[in-house]
């Protein structure tokens, strides 16, 4: 099955998490406000990829009728 713009941005978005989360893993951040930051991006980047997964499987649902 070939990738849809969907795949793509759960990839991106996903790899971007992983970074974010190996930061935090191996301590990367300085200070208390830093690690606050990393884990709002987190939080969002989970957010988003939530979104994306639910316009996936709508616009995909809508396709098939």
């Amino acid at each position: 099955m070939a990738k849809t713009v969907f795949d793509v941005l759960i990839e991106k978005i996903t790899t971007s998490r992983e970074t974010h989360e190996q930061a935090l893993l191996t301590g990367s951040a300085k200070d208390f406000a830093q690690y606050r930051e990393i884990c709002g991006v987190i939080r969002g980047l989970n957010a988003a990829l939530i979104e994306i997964h639910d316009l996936s499987r709508n616009y995909m649902e809508d396709n098939d009728g």
